[in-house]
């Protein structure tokens, strides 16, 4: 496969599921924006999903301060976010196109009719009351798009190449979305707010009833990090996007005559690192630190794929 096309198809992939995952952020922090409003802290609410976003710089270079109206601009419309939702869907579509030859029918409908329903949209139909409705229709056009690649598309260089984006974008939104609570899960509940904000952790990754059928338990801090971390069944754990990962670049790899790089041996220790962990031991050690080296490792993960397989191929 040619250089460029992998480069599209890996980005084609992250932009999508970013799209995605910013929906699920910014739909849970309106609905704990209005419980913590109760007592004064709203502001906290946003200013966490801007943090996980990772456009801290850049957001409070033009809005002075994490309020609903600047952070709903900011994810969603502001041409000057990359990782804002209609940034994303628009540079999805634009890799799309690049690559029109190597998806299937169904997967460039489902992202190109995506595309221009939002283009048609008017603000207003993304805005106050109507946000909830606008962020599941993003989710639900997300996972038609995701549906999409995994029912059509030939097991082949190209679909591992989508694979591999989705994957490590997915790492990327698990561990930043558990850093900027890591708080909540490093302390005992102080009363119903805390019980609260532990269901948004779940609800931001879909998992409140995934906990609720491994665990058959109250919502305990250290259950809900080990959920998100190390249990292999949830499809947004960080050990479940890694092994996805790891296994994906080897079946690249094979494909290609067994030739492999640094991207290959980072995959593989991130994945026997989360495999072999244990949640005490990282509790332990620090929940925040742990997941700042996760994000960091995606990051050169992510650089290491680009360095291998597309600046170098």
């Amino acid at each position: 496969m040619l250089s460029r096309t992998a480069d599209s198809l890996f980005w084609l992939a992250r932009y999508t599921e970013r799209a995605g995952n910013v929906a699920r952020g910014l739909g849970v922090a309106s609905r704990m924006a209005a419980v913590s409003a109760r007592f004064g802290a709203e502001a906290d609410e946003w200013r966490s999903l801007i943090t996980a976003s990772g456009g801290d710089e850049t957001f409070y270079r033009k809005y002075e301060t994490p309020a609903a109206d600047s952070v709903v601009h900011w994810l969603v419309f502001d041409p000057e976010n990359s990782s804002g939702i209609m940034s994303c869907i628009e540079a999805a579509r634009r890799n799309a196109r690049a690559v029109r030859t190597a998806l299937t029918v169904d997967m460039w409908e489902a992202l190109n009719d995506t595309w221009n329903q939002l283009r048609a949209m008017p603000p207003e139909s993304m805005e106050g009351e109507k946000l909830v409705d606008f962020l599941g229709w993003v989710r639900e056009r997300v996972t038609l798009f995701n549906g999409a690649a995994h029912d059509t598309m030939l097991r082949n260089e190209a679909w591992r190449f989508v694979h591999l984006g989705t994957m490590l974008e997915r790492a990327d939104n698990t561990a930043r979305l558990l850093d900027v609570k890591h708080h909540l899960l490093t302390a005992e509940a102080e009363g119903a707010v805390d019980y609260v904000q532990w269901q948004a952790v779940l609800r931001s990754v879909s998992a409140l009833r995934s906990y609720q059928w491994i665990y058959r338990d109250r919502l305990q801090p250290r259950l809900i990090a080990e959920l998100m971390i190390l249990r292999p069944e949830l499809p947004r754990s960080l050990m479940a996007c890694f092994a996805e990962v790891a296994e994906t670049l080897e079946a690249i790899a094979l494909g290609q005559g067994g030739r492999r790089g640094e991207c290959h041996r980072v995959a593989g220790t991130l994945q026997a690192q989360l495999r072999f962990g244990r949640i005490d031991a990282i509790m332990e050690e620090g929940l925040h630190g742990f997941l700042t080296t996760m994000i960091d490792r995606a990051a050169a993960l992510g650089g290491e794929i680009d360095a291998f397989y597309i600046q170098h191929a």
